[in-house]
């Protein structure tokens, strides 16, 4: 079966923000690619450093991956709300650990608590502007 692995990006902070999701999410990255590292014309010195592609293995089968937007190419609204990334914790302490950790310095949409469909649920925005929701169903363990 397919797997879907969120792609996220930043206003040139995307080292920053990675950095912050591997000390909650633990584990290595899998790769880490700089603009300055390929051959894309344009690309200002002062970009050069910056982030072009950054992936962080996560679970099993899943993969946050993300990268700086050059800023000739705009910013991007860290107000927007068309998505979410969503988590399925394997059990409430892990589902408690990533909702705090992430959580941390961002703002609170909806406490983590058990919900009224069944499952442990909370949803945030973290402090780099990216939307979350934290899941913990007994029926699925971790299987959404």
């Amino acid at each position: 079966m397919a797997t879907i692995n969120p792609y996220i990006h930043f206003n040139g902070n995307a080292e920053e923000a990675f950095k912050f999701y591997r000390s909650v999410f633990g584990g290595e990255f899998a790769r880490v690619v700089r603009f300055k590292e390929m051959p894309i014309p344009g690309i200002p010195e002062n970009e050069a450093d910056k982030i072009m592609h950054i992936a962080l293995p996560i679970g099993k089968n899943s993969m946050l991956m993300g990268s700086d937007t050059p800023e000739f190419m705009g910013k991007h609204n860290e107000n927007e709300n068309r998505s979410k990334i969503s988590i399925s914790a394997e059990s409430k302490e892990e589902a408690d650990k990533l909702f705090n950790g992430l959580s941390a310095g961002g703002q609170i949409e909806m406490p983590i608590a058990d919900s009224p469909w069944g499952s442990y649920f909370g949803m945030f925005r973290d402090k780099f502007g990216i939307e979350w929701m934290v899941d913990f169903d007994q029926k699925y363990k971790g299987q959404m």
